[in-house]
């Protein structure tokens, strides 16, 4: 199953100072449960030219003093049941190599899909359900709850049904 297509729309300043569309389309930079929208390389942030910015991020953590927008999603763990649990543990680490981030894979005791980033991020689900795990304790979310994950060691579980759509802004952070 491929990721769901994701309609964006990105302004721009024309030559003049007004405004006007610069992309509408479905967002093409897609890799792993990961749909890049926008990623920022320095705060603050430049609004100019016409690159598109969501084509440079290829990875999950951003860039060094910038910020990554995305979409993500989470299938139901049911997906991976019949799957001993090295296998998931290997599963978990392919996922994390794919995205270039095994080496946020930190702590994963509590779950294969333990990291944790110098980020803090935005966090929205907007459909499904999820788990967020810690390392301590874990919530469920239902749609349109938010966290802000801020640097912790976690992973996302989805014991629902149907896979989960999240919506996400990570922003650079010195590490907790």
């Amino acid at each position: 199953m491929g990721l769901r297509p994701i309609r964006r729309i990105v302004t721009t300043n024309d030559k003049t100072g007004r405004s006007r569309i610069l992309k509408d389309g479905y967002a093409t930079n897609t890799f792993s449960v990961l749909t890049e929208l926008w990623t920022t390389d320095r705060s603050p942030a430049s609004n100019e030219g016409d690159l598109d910015n969501a084509e440079l991020s290829a990875c999950l953590e951003p860039p060094a003093g910038g910020t990554l927008f995305r979409y993500f999603e989470i299938e139901p763990e049911s997906k991976t049941a019949h799957l001993s649990k090295q296998e998931r543990y290997e599963a978990a680490a392919a996922w994390f190599a794919e995205m270039k981030g095994s080496h946020l894979m930190v702590d994963t005791s509590r779950d294969p899909g333990m990291h944790k980033t110098p980020t803090t991020d935005y966090i929205i689900l907007l459909s499904g359900e999820i788990t967020l795990v810690l390392d301590e304790g874990e919530v469920d979310l239902k749609p349109f709850d938010a966290v802000v994950q801020r640097g912790t060691n976690h992973a996302w579980v989805n014991r629902g049904q149907e896979t989960a759509l999240l919506m996400a802004v990570l922003v650079s952070a010195s590490p907790s």
